[in-house]
Protein backbone atom coordinates (compact mmCIF):
# COMPACT_ATOMS: atom_id res chain seq x y z
CA UNK A 1 0.00 0.00 0.00
CA UNK A 2 1.42 3.46 -1.02
CA UNK A 3 2.36 5.83 1.97
CA UNK A 4 -0.30 8.37 1.91
CA UNK A 5 1.18 11.94 0.83
CA UNK A 6 0.22 14.81 3.66
CA UNK A 7 -0.55 18.15 2.01
CA UNK A 8 -1.96 21.18 4.43
CA UNK A 9 -5.97 22.60 4.99
CA UNK A 10 -6.75 24.76 2.15
CA UNK A 11 -3.92 23.51 -0.33
CA UNK A 12 -4.25 24.90 -3.58
CA UNK A 13 -5.08 22.38 -6.31
CA UNK A 14 -5.07 24.23 -9.61
CA UNK A 15 -4.35 24.40 -13.15
CA UNK A 16 -1.77 27.34 -14.83
CA UNK A 17 -2.14 28.56 -18.59
CA UNK A 18 -1.73 32.08 -19.45
CA UNK A 19 -3.92 34.20 -22.17
CA UNK A 20 -1.53 33.93 -25.23
CA UNK A 21 -1.53 30.41 -24.87
CA UNK A 22 -5.44 29.41 -24.66
CA UNK A 23 -7.68 32.96 -25.74
CA UNK A 24 -6.74 33.32 -29.50
CA UNK A 25 -6.38 36.51 -31.08
CA UNK A 26 -10.52 36.95 -31.16
CA UNK A 27 -10.68 41.18 -30.85
CA UNK A 28 -7.26 42.09 -29.90
CA UNK A 29 -6.69 45.54 -30.70
CA UNK A 30 -2.97 44.97 -30.62
CA UNK A 31 -0.30 42.38 -31.71
CA UNK A 32 1.87 40.73 -29.30
CA UNK A 33 5.73 39.58 -30.34
CA UNK A 34 3.84 36.13 -30.77
CA UNK A 35 1.00 37.19 -32.97
CA UNK A 36 3.54 39.03 -35.26
CA UNK A 37 5.84 36.73 -35.21
CA UNK A 38 3.65 33.99 -36.27
CA UNK A 39 2.55 36.23 -39.46
CA UNK A 40 6.30 37.00 -40.93
CA UNK A 41 7.21 33.35 -40.26
CA UNK A 42 5.25 30.68 -39.83
CA UNK A 43 7.41 27.93 -40.60
CA UNK A 44 8.98 28.38 -37.36
CA UNK A 45 6.38 26.82 -35.48
CA UNK A 46 4.91 23.42 -35.49
CA UNK A 47 2.66 22.37 -38.63
CA UNK A 48 2.40 26.48 -38.99
CA UNK A 49 -0.15 26.31 -35.86
CA UNK A 50 -0.03 30.03 -34.78
CA UNK A 51 -2.00 31.44 -32.28
CA UNK A 52 -5.21 33.08 -33.69
CA UNK A 53 -7.45 30.46 -32.55
CA UNK A 54 -5.33 28.16 -30.01
CA UNK A 55 -7.34 26.52 -27.46
CA UNK A 56 -10.74 29.15 -28.20
CA UNK A 57 -11.06 30.14 -24.49
CA UNK A 58 -11.78 33.64 -25.70
CA UNK A 59 -15.50 31.70 -26.58
CA UNK A 60 -15.59 28.58 -24.52
CA UNK A 61 -14.42 29.70 -20.77
CA UNK A 62 -17.64 29.21 -19.36
CA UNK A 63 -17.37 25.42 -20.39
CA UNK A 64 -13.78 25.06 -19.91
CA UNK A 65 -13.86 26.11 -15.86
CA UNK A 66 -16.60 24.20 -15.66
CA UNK A 67 -14.45 21.32 -16.81
CA UNK A 68 -11.87 22.30 -14.39
CA UNK A 69 -14.34 22.28 -11.67
CA UNK A 70 -15.25 19.19 -11.97
CA UNK A 71 -12.25 17.45 -12.12
CA UNK A 72 -11.81 18.86 -8.79
CA UNK A 73 -9.58 21.84 -8.64
CA UNK A 74 -10.01 24.68 -6.49
CA UNK A 75 -7.86 27.34 -8.37
CA UNK A 76 -7.03 28.63 -11.77
CA UNK A 77 -4.32 30.69 -12.88
CA UNK A 78 -4.33 32.81 -16.41
CA UNK A 79 -2.97 36.14 -17.89
CA UNK A 80 -4.10 39.10 -18.78
CA UNK A 81 -2.85 39.96 -22.24
CA UNK A 82 -1.81 43.75 -21.84
CA UNK A 83 -2.13 43.96 -26.34
CA UNK A 84 -5.72 42.68 -25.23
CA UNK A 85 -6.28 45.07 -22.33
CA UNK A 86 -5.01 48.06 -23.33
CA UNK A 87 -6.25 50.39 -26.45
CA UNK A 88 -3.40 53.17 -25.91
CA UNK A 89 -0.25 52.26 -24.64
CA UNK A 90 1.16 55.70 -23.56
CA UNK A 91 -2.28 56.48 -21.55
CA UNK A 92 -3.11 53.58 -20.25
CA UNK A 93 -6.77 53.37 -21.43
CA UNK A 94 -8.30 50.33 -21.91
CA UNK A 95 -10.75 48.43 -24.55
CA UNK A 96 -13.61 48.11 -22.61
CA UNK A 97 -15.04 44.87 -24.84
CA UNK A 98 -11.77 43.19 -23.53
CA UNK A 99 -11.89 44.61 -20.21
CA UNK A 100 -15.38 43.02 -19.58
CA UNK A 101 -14.12 39.87 -20.92
CA UNK A 102 -11.95 39.29 -18.28
CA UNK A 103 -13.78 40.60 -15.66
CA UNK A 104 -16.00 37.94 -17.09
CA UNK A 105 -13.29 35.43 -16.66
CA UNK A 106 -13.01 36.05 -13.53
CA UNK A 107 -16.51 36.27 -12.42
CA UNK A 108 -16.65 32.70 -14.01
CA UNK A 109 -13.60 31.01 -11.57
CA UNK A 110 -15.17 32.22 -9.00
CA UNK A 111 -18.33 31.02 -9.61
CA UNK A 112 -16.81 28.05 -10.16
CA UNK A 113 -15.83 27.77 -6.34
CA UNK A 114 -12.26 28.25 -7.27
CA UNK A 115 -9.38 31.01 -6.47
CA UNK A 116 -8.28 33.07 -9.46
CA UNK A 117 -4.35 33.72 -9.77
CA UNK A 118 -3.88 36.13 -12.19
CA UNK A 119 -0.84 37.26 -13.74
CA UNK A 120 0.75 40.21 -15.86
CA UNK A 121 2.75 38.60 -17.81
CA UNK A 122 3.32 36.07 -19.95
CA UNK A 123 6.19 36.00 -22.50
CA UNK A 124 3.42 38.31 -24.45
CA UNK A 125 5.04 41.77 -24.78
CA UNK A 126 2.85 44.05 -27.33
CA UNK A 127 4.88 43.83 -30.31
CA UNK A 128 4.63 47.48 -31.10
CA UNK A 129 6.62 48.48 -28.16
CA UNK A 130 9.43 46.38 -29.35
CA UNK A 131 9.54 48.25 -32.31
CA UNK A 132 8.75 51.57 -31.19
CA UNK A 133 10.85 51.50 -27.69
CA UNK A 134 13.34 48.33 -28.21
CA UNK A 135 10.72 46.25 -25.67
CA UNK A 136 11.62 45.92 -22.12
CA UNK A 137 15.69 47.24 -22.65
CA UNK A 138 13.49 50.62 -22.63
CA UNK A 139 13.03 52.35 -19.38
CA UNK A 140 9.67 53.82 -20.71
CA UNK A 141 8.23 50.14 -21.42
CA UNK A 142 8.48 49.78 -17.68
CA UNK A 143 6.39 52.71 -17.12
CA UNK A 144 4.20 51.70 -19.33
CA UNK A 145 4.03 48.27 -17.52
CA UNK A 146 3.38 49.61 -14.56
CA UNK A 147 0.46 51.58 -15.98
CA UNK A 148 -0.98 48.22 -16.77
CA UNK A 149 -0.47 46.57 -13.75
CA UNK A 150 -2.18 49.68 -11.66
CA UNK A 151 -5.18 49.57 -14.64
CA UNK A 152 -5.40 45.65 -13.34
CA UNK A 153 -5.43 46.12 -10.42
CA UNK A 154 -8.37 48.88 -10.61
CA UNK A 155 -10.35 46.98 -12.79
CA UNK A 156 -9.84 43.24 -10.82
CA UNK A 157 -8.61 44.23 -7.63
CA UNK A 158 -11.82 43.64 -5.47
CA UNK A 159 -11.97 39.77 -6.99
CA UNK A 160 -8.63 39.11 -7.66
CA UNK A 161 -6.15 38.34 -4.48
CA UNK A 162 -3.46 36.64 -5.76
CA UNK A 163 -1.36 38.26 -8.30
CA UNK A 164 1.80 37.59 -10.16
CA UNK A 165 3.78 40.04 -11.92
CA UNK A 166 6.13 37.93 -14.31
CA UNK A 167 5.59 34.49 -15.17
CA UNK A 168 9.61 33.21 -16.15
CA UNK A 169 11.11 36.20 -16.61
CA UNK A 170 14.84 34.44 -17.31
CA UNK A 171 13.10 33.00 -20.54
CA UNK A 172 12.64 36.24 -21.78
CA UNK A 173 16.25 37.13 -21.06
CA UNK A 174 16.92 33.60 -22.81
CA UNK A 175 14.63 33.25 -25.69
CA UNK A 176 15.19 36.96 -27.13
CA UNK A 177 18.64 37.61 -26.32
CA UNK A 178 20.96 35.12 -26.14
CA UNK A 179 19.60 31.52 -27.48
CA UNK A 180 17.27 32.83 -30.10
CA UNK A 181 14.15 30.36 -29.44
CA UNK A 182 11.76 33.64 -29.27
CA UNK A 183 11.48 36.88 -31.26
CA UNK A 184 13.25 38.99 -32.19
CA UNK A 185 16.01 36.12 -32.16
CA UNK A 186 19.18 38.52 -31.06
CA UNK A 187 22.34 37.31 -29.71
CA UNK A 188 23.78 39.75 -27.60
CA UNK A 189 25.52 39.48 -24.33
CA UNK A 190 25.17 43.23 -23.01
CA UNK A 191 21.28 43.28 -24.17
CA UNK A 192 20.77 40.05 -21.84
CA UNK A 193 21.74 41.29 -18.78
CA UNK A 194 19.86 45.28 -19.44
CA UNK A 195 16.78 43.52 -20.23
CA UNK A 196 17.39 40.97 -17.06
CA UNK A 197 18.02 43.51 -14.97
CA UNK A 198 14.87 46.00 -16.16
CA UNK A 199 12.60 43.13 -16.12
CA UNK A 200 13.38 43.22 -11.96
CA UNK A 201 12.44 46.81 -12.09
CA UNK A 202 9.17 46.86 -14.25
CA UNK A 203 8.10 43.77 -11.56
CA UNK A 204 9.13 46.00 -8.52
CA UNK A 205 7.21 49.18 -10.47
CA UNK A 206 4.32 46.83 -10.29
CA UNK A 207 4.68 45.55 -6.75
CA UNK A 208 4.56 49.50 -5.94
CA UNK A 209 1.51 50.06 -7.55
CA UNK A 210 -0.11 47.25 -5.68
CA UNK A 211 1.02 48.67 -2.57
CA UNK A 212 -0.83 51.26 -3.22
CA UNK A 213 -3.88 49.18 -4.58
CA UNK A 214 -7.34 48.44 -2.28
CA UNK A 215 -6.45 44.91 -3.04
CA UNK A 216 -3.37 45.32 -1.29
CA UNK A 217 -5.46 47.50 1.55
CA UNK A 218 -7.69 44.36 1.87
CA UNK A 219 -5.00 41.72 1.73
CA UNK A 220 -4.24 40.65 -1.40
CA UNK A 221 -0.83 39.38 -2.24
CA UNK A 222 1.32 39.88 -4.85
CA UNK A 223 4.12 37.14 -5.79
CA UNK A 224 6.33 36.40 -8.99
CA UNK A 225 6.24 33.08 -11.06
CA UNK A 226 9.86 31.73 -11.45
CA UNK A 227 10.87 28.70 -13.50
CA UNK A 228 13.72 27.20 -10.75
CA UNK A 229 15.46 24.21 -12.63
CA UNK A 230 17.61 23.07 -9.56
CA UNK A 231 21.48 23.40 -10.77
CA UNK A 232 23.34 20.20 -9.91
CA UNK A 233 27.53 20.05 -9.89
CA UNK A 234 28.57 16.74 -12.20
CA UNK A 235 31.09 16.66 -8.92
CA UNK A 236 32.01 17.87 -5.41
CA UNK A 237 35.48 19.47 -7.32
CA UNK A 238 36.23 23.31 -6.90
CA UNK A 239 35.78 23.52 -10.74
CA UNK A 240 32.25 22.09 -10.90
CA UNK A 241 31.02 23.45 -7.86
CA UNK A 242 32.44 27.07 -9.35
CA UNK A 243 30.48 26.71 -12.56
CA UNK A 244 27.61 25.37 -10.99
CA UNK A 245 27.05 28.82 -8.75
CA UNK A 246 27.59 30.49 -11.65
CA UNK A 247 24.55 29.10 -14.04
CA UNK A 248 22.74 29.01 -10.07
CA UNK A 249 23.49 32.91 -10.14
CA UNK A 250 22.46 33.60 -13.81
CA UNK A 251 19.13 31.02 -14.45
CA UNK A 252 17.83 31.03 -10.84
CA UNK A 253 19.37 33.91 -8.53
CA UNK A 254 18.86 36.86 -10.94
CA UNK A 255 15.23 37.00 -10.36
CA UNK A 256 14.69 35.07 -6.88
CA UNK A 257 17.28 37.11 -4.74
CA UNK A 258 16.04 40.55 -6.36
CA UNK A 259 12.50 39.35 -5.69
CA UNK A 260 12.82 38.09 -2.01
CA UNK A 261 15.74 40.44 -1.03
CA UNK A 262 15.26 43.21 -2.97
CA UNK A 263 18.98 42.78 -4.48
CA UNK A 264 21.26 40.67 -6.19
CA UNK A 265 24.03 38.69 -5.64
CA UNK A 266 27.77 40.13 -5.63
CA UNK A 267 28.79 37.15 -7.78
CA UNK A 268 26.47 37.85 -10.08
CA UNK A 269 27.60 41.87 -9.79
CA UNK A 270 31.04 40.60 -10.35
CA UNK A 271 31.47 38.51 -12.74
CA UNK A 272 28.99 40.81 -15.19
CA UNK A 273 31.40 43.86 -14.69
CA UNK A 274 34.03 41.52 -15.00
CA UNK A 275 32.84 40.56 -18.75
CA UNK A 276 31.66 44.21 -19.57
CA UNK A 277 27.85 43.23 -19.36
CA UNK A 278 26.66 45.04 -16.48
CA UNK A 279 23.53 46.57 -17.07
CA UNK A 280 22.61 50.33 -16.71
CA UNK A 281 20.85 51.33 -13.84
CA UNK A 282 19.20 54.81 -12.86
CA UNK A 283 18.96 56.77 -9.16
CA UNK A 284 16.34 55.26 -6.76
CA UNK A 285 16.33 51.58 -8.21
CA UNK A 286 18.10 50.13 -5.24
CA UNK A 287 15.41 51.74 -2.72
CA UNK A 288 12.51 50.62 -5.52
CA UNK A 289 13.93 47.16 -5.48
CA UNK A 290 14.43 46.93 -1.43
CA UNK A 291 11.28 48.03 -0.61
CA UNK A 292 8.94 46.05 -2.96
CA UNK A 293 9.77 42.65 -2.87
CA UNK A 294 7.14 39.71 -3.13
CA UNK A 295 4.78 38.36 -0.65
CA UNK A 296 4.79 35.11 -2.30
CA UNK A 297 7.03 32.22 -5.17
CA UNK A 298 5.49 30.58 -7.41
CA UNK A 299 8.15 28.13 -8.81
CA UNK A 300 7.39 26.37 -12.31
CA UNK A 301 9.78 23.06 -12.01
CA UNK A 302 9.99 20.94 -14.58
CA UNK A 303 13.78 19.67 -14.84
CA UNK A 304 17.33 19.56 -13.79
CA UNK A 305 20.38 21.92 -14.65
CA UNK A 306 23.52 19.73 -14.47
CA UNK A 307 26.64 21.43 -14.32
CA UNK A 308 30.30 21.00 -15.12
CA UNK A 309 33.09 23.05 -15.54
CA UNK A 310 33.90 24.62 -18.95
CA UNK A 311 36.50 22.15 -20.56
CA UNK A 312 36.66 23.70 -24.54
CA UNK A 313 36.97 27.53 -23.72
CA UNK A 314 34.67 29.27 -26.82
CA UNK A 315 35.27 32.78 -28.52
CA UNK A 316 31.98 33.55 -28.51
CA UNK A 317 31.39 37.42 -29.99
CA UNK A 318 28.97 37.97 -27.43
CA UNK A 319 29.59 37.25 -24.07
CA UNK A 320 27.05 34.31 -23.22
CA UNK A 321 26.68 32.35 -20.12
CA UNK A 322 28.24 29.41 -22.02
CA UNK A 323 31.58 31.28 -21.76
CA UNK A 324 31.72 29.83 -18.12
CA UNK A 325 30.18 26.46 -17.94
CA UNK A 326 29.31 23.52 -20.06
CA UNK A 327 26.24 20.81 -19.40
CA UNK A 328 27.24 18.09 -18.18
CA UNK A 329 24.96 14.88 -19.98
CA UNK A 330 24.32 12.89 -16.79
CA UNK A 331 24.46 8.65 -17.31
CA UNK A 332 21.61 6.92 -17.03
CA UNK A 333 19.07 9.61 -16.29
CA UNK A 334 15.61 9.62 -17.07
CA UNK A 335 14.39 11.67 -19.78
CA UNK A 336 11.02 12.45 -21.45
CA UNK A 337 11.77 11.60 -24.92
CA UNK A 338 9.31 14.18 -26.72
CA UNK A 339 10.68 17.39 -24.65
CA UNK A 340 14.38 16.30 -24.27
CA UNK A 341 14.06 17.21 -20.73
CA UNK A 342 15.28 14.97 -17.43
CA UNK A 343 12.77 13.45 -15.46
CA UNK A 344 14.11 14.27 -11.54
CA UNK A 345 11.50 14.53 -9.28
CA UNK A 346 13.61 14.58 -6.04
CA UNK A 347 14.32 18.34 -7.28
CA UNK A 348 11.17 19.38 -5.88
CA UNK A 349 12.60 18.30 -2.68
CA UNK A 350 15.49 20.36 -3.12
CA UNK A 351 13.51 23.40 -3.78
CA UNK A 352 11.23 23.34 -0.90
CA UNK A 353 14.19 23.00 1.34
CA UNK A 354 16.11 25.69 -0.39
CA UNK A 355 13.45 27.90 0.04
CA UNK A 356 13.23 27.00 3.82
CA UNK A 357 16.39 27.69 4.79
CA UNK A 358 17.39 30.30 2.32
CA UNK A 359 14.75 32.33 1.48
CA UNK A 360 13.12 32.78 4.95
CA UNK A 361 10.44 29.96 4.25
CA UNK A 362 8.41 32.15 2.60
CA UNK A 363 5.13 30.70 1.18
CA UNK A 364 5.26 29.44 -2.23
CA UNK A 365 4.04 26.90 -4.63
CA UNK A 366 4.48 25.04 -7.53
CA UNK A 367 2.98 27.12 -10.07
CA UNK A 368 3.65 24.93 -13.12
CA UNK A 369 4.71 21.32 -13.27
CA UNK A 370 3.98 18.65 -15.85
CA UNK A 371 4.57 16.13 -18.60
CA UNK A 372 4.33 17.07 -22.74
CA UNK A 373 3.95 14.16 -24.80
CA UNK A 374 3.74 13.94 -28.42
CA UNK A 375 0.65 11.97 -30.23
CA UNK A 376 -1.02 11.37 -27.13
CA UNK A 377 -4.05 9.93 -29.38
CA UNK A 378 -1.98 6.57 -29.84
CA UNK A 379 -3.24 6.09 -26.02
CA UNK A 380 -7.51 6.73 -26.84
CA UNK A 381 -9.15 3.75 -25.41
CA UNK A 382 -12.55 2.22 -27.15
CA UNK A 383 -14.14 5.31 -25.09
CA UNK A 384 -12.23 7.80 -26.95
CA UNK A 385 -10.22 8.65 -23.47
CA UNK A 386 -7.06 9.22 -23.46
CA UNK A 387 -5.33 6.40 -21.17
CA UNK A 388 -2.34 8.92 -19.97
CA UNK A 389 -1.02 6.39 -17.57
CA UNK A 390 2.65 8.36 -18.01
CA UNK A 391 1.54 11.49 -17.03
CA UNK A 392 -0.23 10.09 -13.57
CA UNK A 393 3.20 8.24 -12.49
CA UNK A 394 5.12 11.28 -13.20
CA UNK A 395 3.02 13.67 -10.75
CA UNK A 396 2.65 11.16 -8.40
CA UNK A 397 6.59 10.99 -7.99
CA UNK A 398 6.75 14.69 -7.77
CA UNK A 399 4.02 14.93 -5.24
CA UNK A 400 5.57 12.43 -3.43
CA UNK A 401 8.64 14.58 -2.90
CA UNK A 402 6.62 17.42 -2.47
CA UNK A 403 4.79 16.49 0.50
CA UNK A 404 8.03 15.34 1.80
CA UNK A 405 9.36 18.79 2.23
CA UNK A 406 5.88 20.21 3.21
CA UNK A 407 6.58 17.77 6.05
CA UNK A 408 10.33 18.78 6.47
CA UNK A 409 8.60 22.42 6.87
CA UNK A 410 8.96 23.94 3.60
CA UNK A 411 5.91 26.74 3.92
CA UNK A 412 4.46 24.99 0.35
CA UNK A 413 0.48 26.09 0.06
CA UNK A 414 -0.25 25.17 -3.79
CA UNK A 415 0.22 22.73 -6.92
CA UNK A 416 -0.66 23.68 -10.26
CA UNK A 417 -0.34 21.08 -12.94
CA UNK A 418 0.83 22.61 -16.69
CA UNK A 419 -1.70 22.61 -17.55
CA UNK A 420 -5.56 21.96 -17.26
CA UNK A 421 -6.57 21.84 -20.65
CA UNK A 422 -4.26 21.26 -23.70
CA UNK A 423 -3.18 24.41 -24.90
CA UNK A 424 -0.79 26.38 -27.55
CA UNK A 425 2.84 26.42 -27.01
CA UNK A 426 5.16 28.96 -28.37
CA UNK A 427 7.01 27.61 -31.30
CA UNK A 428 5.71 23.79 -30.79
CA UNK A 429 2.30 24.86 -31.11
CA UNK A 430 -0.18 21.70 -29.82
CA UNK A 431 3.24 18.90 -30.85
CA UNK A 432 3.55 18.23 -26.95
CA UNK A 433 0.50 18.21 -24.85
CA UNK A 434 0.02 18.61 -21.63
CA UNK A 435 -3.62 18.75 -20.08
CA UNK A 436 -5.77 16.48 -18.07
CA UNK A 437 -8.54 17.19 -20.87
CA UNK A 438 -7.75 17.21 -24.57
CA UNK A 439 -8.64 19.32 -27.32
CA UNK A 440 -9.96 18.20 -30.57
CA UNK A 441 -8.56 21.06 -33.08
CA UNK A 442 -10.77 20.20 -35.67
CA UNK A 443 -13.78 20.40 -34.02
CA UNK A 444 -12.90 22.22 -30.40
CA UNK A 445 -14.21 19.16 -28.65
CA UNK A 446 -13.19 18.66 -25.22
CA UNK A 447 -12.40 15.38 -23.27
CA UNK A 448 -11.18 14.27 -19.91
CA UNK A 449 -8.14 12.19 -20.38
CA UNK A 450 -7.76 9.02 -17.40
CA UNK A 451 -5.01 11.98 -15.65
CA UNK A 452 -7.89 14.19 -15.07
CA UNK A 453 -10.44 11.41 -13.32
CA UNK A 454 -7.07 10.68 -10.96
CA UNK A 455 -6.31 14.52 -9.90
CA UNK A 456 -9.71 14.27 -8.79
CA UNK A 457 -9.58 11.55 -7.04
CA UNK A 458 -6.33 12.11 -5.35
CA UNK A 459 -7.33 15.13 -4.48
CA UNK A 460 -10.53 13.69 -2.84
CA UNK A 461 -8.12 11.27 -0.88
CA UNK A 462 -5.33 14.17 0.33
Amino acid sequence: MKEKMYFPKNFLWGGATSGPQIEGSFEKPHKNVFDYWYEIEPDKFFNKVGPNVTSDFYHNFKEDLKLIKNIGLNSFRTSIQWSRLIKNFETGEVDEKNAKFYSDVIDEIIKNDMIPIINLHHFDLPVELYEKYNGWESRKVLDMFETFAKKCFELYGDKVKYWTTFNEPIVVVEGQYLYKFHYPCVVDGKRAMQVLYNLNIASAKAIKQFKKSDCFKNGGKIGIILNLTPTYSRSNSEEDIKASNIADDIFNKSFLEPATKGKFTKSLIDLLKENNVFWDSESGDDELLKENTVDFLGINYYFPRRIKAKETPIENEQWLPDNHVDYYDMPNKRMNPYRGWEIYPKAIYDIAINIKENYNNIPWYISENGMGVENEERFLDENGIIQDDYRIEFYEEHLKFLSDGIKDGSNCFGFHCWTPIDCWSWCNAYKNRYGYISVDLETQKRTIKKSGNWIKQFINIH
